[in-house]
């Protein structure tokens, strides 16, 4: 055997430090709900142990993050550090274009004005005396 030896660290605590979660306990739940593979195997212990040339693959948002393992790291430190601790092997997210978006009735403007809540308020007032009228 070699004496020199290998560094080793959680699987939690890694993806933790290079801030794929924002905490630890989003890591561990992610690795023990068998979502996260080391080098194609699944793991489900959160205490599995990864090594520099490990390659992970885990879902993170909309997409699979492909990733190879550089360094294990000391800490969670800024997002530079972080970013250092790994390469990105998934391809590129494309955002399609056209895509509708979750609530088609807010235009991206934010909050009405006071002057756009008066306009609503007087349209429903009207709408609202025009069907009282009918009755």
């Amino acid at each position: 055997m070699s004496d020199q030896p290998t560094e080793k660290l959680r699987l939690d605590k890694w993806l933790w430090f290079a801030r794929f979660f924002k905490t630890r306990t989003l890591a561990a739940s992610t690795v023990a709900g068998g979502h996260v593979r080391i080098n194609g195997t699944p793991a489900y212990k959160r205490s599995a142990t990864i090594a520099p040339g490990d390659v992970l693959t885990f879902p993170k948002d909309d997409h699979i993050r492909v990733i190879q393992i550089d360094a294990l790291g000391e800490r969670r430190g800024p997002a530079h550090e972080a970013q250092a601790l790994y390469t990105d092997l998934s391809p590129p997210v494309r955002k399609p274009r056209g895509e509708i978006p979750l609530n088609p009735a807010f235009d991206g403007k934010g909050r009405p004005t006071k002057r756009d809540r008066r306009q609503l308020d007087r349209s429903k007032a009207e709408h609202l005396s025009r069907d009282s009228h009918l009755d």
